[in-house]
């Protein structure tokens, strides 16, 4: 019974809108859709300009996880899985870039609780890394997509820096 009134209500108020629309003329019509137009882009502008950087990395992430034949995952599973590829990014331990030489570096202490999503100032068990550890591995592991195999390497040597830095 709720929709039957919704839907009324709904075109009741779109005929309305359209009877005042057809009463308008024309020139005021197209001023109004330039200047609509004008101030939408602006505000994009505005948006793109102070928040780009973050509107678009998170969108190409996840279509590029998807190029990665990740199967199963849910949409908090890719942001974490997201997370963790940022972190790596930024320290420059990943890059989508098959070109670049992997870097051997060790990772410092604070990247592999990062990656591991775990927090330094608390006391941590090792049964807790363990299960951050199998948490993360679930979504990267090789044999879920082998394209991870890099991913799977890195979070390996983050936990053996985590479980060496609480014994």
């Amino acid at each position: 019974m709720n929709i039957i009134i919704y839907t009324l209500v709904i075109l009741t108020i779109f005929y309305l809108l359209v009877k005042k629309f057809t009463t308008i003329s024309s020139k005021k019509i197209s001023k109004s859709a330039r200047i609509l137009l004008i101030i939408g882009l602006f505000l994009l502008a505005i948006l793109f300009a102070v928040g780009g950087r973050y509107l678009l990395t998170l969108p190409l992430t996840l279509a590029s996880l998807a190029l990665l034949k990740l199967k199963g995952l849910s949409i908090f599973q890719l942001i974490s899985l997201f997370r963790l590829i940022q972190t790596l990014r930024n320290s420059g331990r990943f890059s989508f870039n098959n070109t670049q030489n992997n870097n051997k570096t060790s990772l410092s202490i604070d990247e592999a609780y990062k990656i591991l999503n775990l927090d330094r100032t608390k006391n941590i068990t090792k049964k807790e890394v363990k299960k951050a550890y199998t948490r993360i591995q679930k979504k990267i592991h090789p044999d879920v997509s082998p394209e991870t195999a890099r991913l799977s390497t890195i979070v390996n040597e983050a936990k053996e820096l985590v479980l060496n830095d609480i014994s």
